[in-house]
């Protein structure tokens, strides 16, 4: 005997879409921290260049080097450790998981945050000078170098990047709440078949 409780729902669309935007995030990321590692050499190498004509020492660009390549590094890392969360989120979707649904909302909202942030910096990086004391000439020099080191494409490139994730975000949020994706995570599970009373023989 079948039961209609027990015939498999159809995924909503926009949980496949959801998770299609998920994984296609979870792409840009890794391709962004992959593109970002690339650009260090040359970045390191014309920031060199640049650096010979200001008063510093070689030990203070030998620090401001040691510092971009390190916080290139750990912004790749943890762009990949998001896109890893991603793909794992967009697969709890695509199995049904409520807990998945929670897990994104709250991740779209940080996300969407932190997208916003990193919009900001990039245009305050460029609309605001930074300002040092007189003692702090050389390293005011060379940190206004460090974003002319960067290929011309680079600021932009990061700037739509972090815009489209933002975008992505919200979409993804967006997706989740419909009525049909509420609808889908709301199903209970499939009722347990009924079970025969016990029989005892007639004494």
């Amino acid at each position: 005997m079948s039961y209609p409780d027990q015939v498999p729902a159809r995924r909503p669309a926009a949980v496949g879409l959801a998770a299609a935007v998920l994984l296609l995030m979870a792409a840009g990321a890794v391709a962004s921290a992959v593109a970002a590692l690339l650009v260090l050499g040359g970045t390191v190498g014309r920031f060199r260049s640049a650096a010979a004509g200001t008063s510093a020492g070689a030990a203070e660009v030998d620090d401001v080097v040691l510092l971009l390549r390190g916080a290139t590094i750990a912004s790749a890392v943890v762009t990949v450790l998001v896109g890893v969360v991603l793909v794992g989120l967009a697969a709890g979707l695509l199995a049904g998981r409520p807990g998945a649904r929670v897990a994104a909302w709250v991740v779209c909202g940080l996300g969407a945050l932190f997208g916003c942030c990193a919009v900001a910096a990039l245009v305050g990086q460029r609309a605001v000078p930074l300002r040092l004391s007189a003692g702090d000439r050389s390293a005011a020099e060379l940190l206004g170098l460090v974003g002319d080191a960067y290929p011309e494409f680079w600021l932009a490139a990061n700037a739509a990047l972090s815009v489209g994730q933002a975008l992505g975000y919200l979409v993804v949020a967006a997706l989740l709440v419909s009525p049909s994706a509420s609808a889908s995570f709301r199903r209970r599970h499939p009722a347990p078949a009924p079970t025969a009373a016990p029989h005892h023989p007639p004494r």
